[in-house]
């Protein structure tokens, strides 16, 4: 039947025939708004823009990353949780923000199982124990028995409440049981630039921002957090194998949506999502950067559902087990 006719048709059942320009738009109509809730720069910011060029093509609009950081991440993810459902303000961040927050704060302004709609993850960062490079340990059984006789001396540093060099900081010490002085930051890129200058002793961070400093012998590595050696670090053995059983921690990354927004603008997005991971000049350089790429299973969003409860399971009574009072 032709068109005339459908909508002849249609107006002759009682219905209201819509002129063809007010029909509703396939969605995207619009670009895309990326909520990271970190500065620009880090490794969550550098792997959604390296995700959202890629998904942005596929999707046929431009997403627009927008930084909006602040409080652990919880003021960007916030800002995510109370947008419109309609797909066009997602967020992008990672477990910390979701998961280990629940720990770190009285009160959230958001429930991270409950005021969202999962995507899919977008990779996963492993994280490597640095050391200041004239600091006496060599290996990671010489740095373990060097912070337990200089318990009261020895300082760690980190980007700040919440941040990634925060939990992997806090599960070391935790598992080593001991109780050093804490040095926190106001990023991981102040951080960095006192540990290569010998202002504290060590830190835990991800091994995208520490890499260059590595490899510019600015600064030593003792261990890697995977329990797995990173390619880009052969040599490096896992803190788990030097002697720390059970010592893993890797910062999953993943893409939310507000609850309500619909399955099929999830799906869409989703499949975008697959198609960035799937690209072989996306996947290069996220090696680059070590970022261990999800498989097509692990990104879907029922995988990324139960990824961020396996991280509030874990992570909640890591935090409460290792003494840390809730701001």
């Amino acid at each position: 039947m032709k068109r005339r006719g459908l909508l002849a048709l249609a107006t002759g059942a009682g219905l209201v025939a819509l002129p063809v320009g007010a029909m509703a738009q396939a969605y995207p109509a619009k670009p895309i708004t990326v909520i990271v809730p970190f500065a620009a720069g880090g490794p969550t910011d550098a792997l959604a823009r390296i995700l959202c060029q890629r998904m942005g093509e596929a999707l046929g609009q431009q997403m627009i990353v927008e930084n909006v950081g602040g409080a652990g991440g919880t003021i960007g993810v916030a800002k995510a949780a109370r947008a419109a459902p309609d797909g066009y303000t997602l967020a992008f961040t990672h477990m910390g923000t979701l998961a280990v927050n629940i720990a770190l704060y009285k009160s959230l302004p958001y429930d991270s199982q409950k005021d969202f709609e999962p995507i899919g993850l977008g990779g996963t960062n492993p994280m490597v124990l640095v050391a200041k490079k004239d600091l006496p340990a060599k290996t990671f059984p010489e740095f373990l028995a060097y912070v337990k006789a200089n318990e009261k001396k020895v300082q760690y540093g980190m980007a700040g409440i919440g941040a990634a060099s925060h939990l992997g900081g806090l599960m070391l010490n935790s598992m080593m049981k001991v109780n050093v002085l804490e040095i926190p930051y106001k990023g991981t890129g102040p951080a960095l630039n006192d540990l290569v200058s010998g202002q504290f002793d060590y830190m835990v961070d991800q091994a995208v921002n520490v890499l260059p400093q590595i490899q510019g012998g600015n600064i030593k590595a003792l261990g890697v957090s995977t329990l797995k050696r990173l390619p880009q670090l052969p040599d490096v053995p896992t803190i788990d194998e030097a002697g720390l059983k059970g010592y893993e921690v890797t910062i999953w990354n993943g893409f939310f949506a507000p609850k309500g927004t619909s399955k099929e603008v999830v799906a869409k997005l989703n499949q975008a999502l697959l198609a960035a991971l799937g690209d072989e000049k996306v996947r290069a350089r996220l090696t680059e950067l070590a970022v261990a790429l999800p498989t097509t299973e692990d990104a879907t969003p029922e995988a990324l559902r139960a990824q961020l409860k396996a991280s509030i399971d874990k992570w909640v009574p890591a935090v409460q087990a290792a003494g840390v009072k809730p701001e």
